[in-house]
């Protein structure tokens, strides 16, 4: 059984101060743990929030929800839309799961599954993980019912997004272990996604994404 918690922000200031507040918590924590940051604009204030400031971490690893198949410097790629956040944490390579695409699409896949394995294995604490949801009720990159059923088994997978762009996102089963998931949702359009949501409506893409999960945080502005 999933609990979704919802957390109703005054406006999308509040949201993103909070957000950006709970990242910080996060990454100035002691020990070696991780952070999932997702994509699309809704996050983007407040990770140059935090870019402003200084962001004390100790082994502190960085990852994404997910990714578009386009180059690394695109202003499409979630890794390129964070690296203010990136470039202020100055964290090694190493530390900063990221989808290479650079690869054929299905390499790039295994390598993040690999990249993501090796996370798990390492015993670092994940979380918190944030997503979005679509107003078509995508989360992460996955859009459909084939989607998930592809992801069984798998922490990675490439997806063939509807707008005919590829993409690379973590499945049900990685985020079955992000230890504190956050929805961050803002923005006209997706109040019927949002409503489907909170219903825990079981059609709804965002909501069996996260099946696995004990605890659910919805934020929305």
């Amino acid at each position: 059984m999933t609990t979704l918690t919802t957390r109703r922000f005054p406006s999308r200031a509040a949201l993103d101060a909070a957000l950006a507040q709970r990242l910080g918590q996060a990454i100035s924590a002691k020990g070696a743990s991780a952070i999932m940051l997702a994509g699309g604009t809704t996050p983007l204030p407040a990770y140059r929030a935090l870019a402003r400031g200084p962001l004390p971490h100790d082994r502190l690893h960085i990852l994404f929800s997910d990714d578009r198949y386009v180059p690394s410097d695109s202003d499409a790629s979630n890794y390129h839309q964070s690296r203010p956040l990136l470039d202020a944490l100055a964290l090694p390579a190493a530390a900063v799961a990221r989808v290479r695409t650079e690869l054929p699409l299905d390499e790039a896949a295994a390598d993040y599954e690999r990249q993501l394995a090796a996370l798990l294995n390492s015993g670092v604490r994940i979380g918190p993980g944030l997503l979005g949801l679509g107003a078509d009720g995508h989360t992460a990159s996955l859009f459909g019912a084939a989607d998930l059923e592809r992801a069984r088994g798998h922490l990675a997978i490439a997806v063939h997004r509807p707008d005919g762009m590829s993409a690379v996102s973590v499945t049900p089963d990685f985020v079955s272990r992000v230890e504190e998931l956050l929805f961050v949702v803002a923005g006209s359009g997706k109040g019927e996604a949002l409503r489907a949501l909170i219903a825990q409506d079981q059609n709804l893409i965002a909501w069996r994404a996260v099946q696995g999960c004990a605890q659910v945080e919805l934020w929305v502005a």
